[in-house]
């Protein structure tokens, strides 16, 4: 009986308590996600090409044709443009996240961190910090990019950096999302899926490439709340490109707070959604 139980202890040991060995478990992780990357390009290279691609066909085939401030100017239709790409941009890279957690899932190797001891929710916590780290990386091309097309900063570097910041906070709330589905279904070519299909109405009911203002009334105040669409808002505040028609929604009235608001409430539900879910899936 004591050989049985000793093996058992040794085959399942206990992670280590604290917030500092949650914090160094969930950085060992990341570095492992992100050598990965390093030895996969095709991961970081494919992710450039569609936001780059969105840039130049919504700024080229569509610029023209889009009424901003009363004007349909291609130029200023592309300032206005580009904080909802940037926004598009870190959101697209929840599909992503889903993908490798579910496709961890189905190799095994989440059942192998659970036979380490670990914290519980480090393995998902280094995955979405690795996707992180990506999507900085593709926000830095991709602004190369936006300001080769003409796109430009109006406000300072320092409140361009707060736009970054906003934006990066939001990719971070939304990867929790994807990992909670990376959790639940069952392949990689699943989680993908589900990881887009909810993305394109958050994505294009906004702000982000037309005015709410031009919508019909209900749809209007769904873009004017939706949490992507602040995000936008109070990125092109800060860049200090052209704004989408005056509202009195508070989350268009006030969004930087509202931003910071929504992606902090959906960060603490969907991690802890996304733990218990691991968990569960582990166990």
């Amino acid at each position: 009986m004591t050989a049985v139980t000793d093996t058992e202890r040794i085959a399942a040991p206990r992670p280590r308590g604290g917030i500092v060995q949650s914090v160094n478990d969930s950085l060992v992780v990341a570095r492992r996600n992100l050598i990965r990357m390093l030895r996969i390009p095709e991961i970081v290279i494919f992710g450039l090409v569609q936001p780059i691609m969105f840039v130049v066909l919504f700024s080229y085939v569509f610029g023209g044709s889009m009424n901003i401030g009363g004007t349909t100017d291609p130029d200023v239709y592309r300032n206005f443009l580009m904080a909802g790409i940037f926004a598009q941009t870190v959101t697209f890279a929840t599909a992503g996240a889903g993908a490798g957690i579910a496709d961890d899932m189905h190799k095994g190797l989440i059942d192998r961190f659970r036979s380490l001891p670990m914290a519980r929710g480090a393995v998902l916590t280094g995955r979405t910090i690795a996707d992180l780290v990506q999507t900085t990386l593709t926000l830095v091309v991709l602004t190369g990019v936006a300001l080769l097309v003409g796109w430009r900063i109006e406000n300072g570097v320092l409140k361009a950096l707060g736009a970054y910041a906003l934006l990066l906070l939001l990719g971070y709330a939304f990867s929790w999302i994807g990992a909670l589905i990376g959790l639940t279904v069952r392949t990689p070519e699943a989680a993908t899926s589900g990881g887009l299909i909810w993305l394109f109405p958050v994505t294009f009911v906004s702000n982000a490439f037309v005015d709410p203002g031009q919508m019909t009334p209900w749809l209007r105040h769904v873009a004017e709340w939706n949490p992507f669409s602040t995000t936008v808002q109070a990125s092109r505040e800060l860049f200090g490109n052209p704004g989408v028609t005056q509202s009195d929604a508070w989350p268009m009235q006030h969004p930087v707070w509202a931003s910071i608001l929504w992606s902090l409430v959906i960060v603490t539900v969907f991690r802890t959604l996304a733990v218990r879910k691991y968990r569960s899936a582990a166990s």
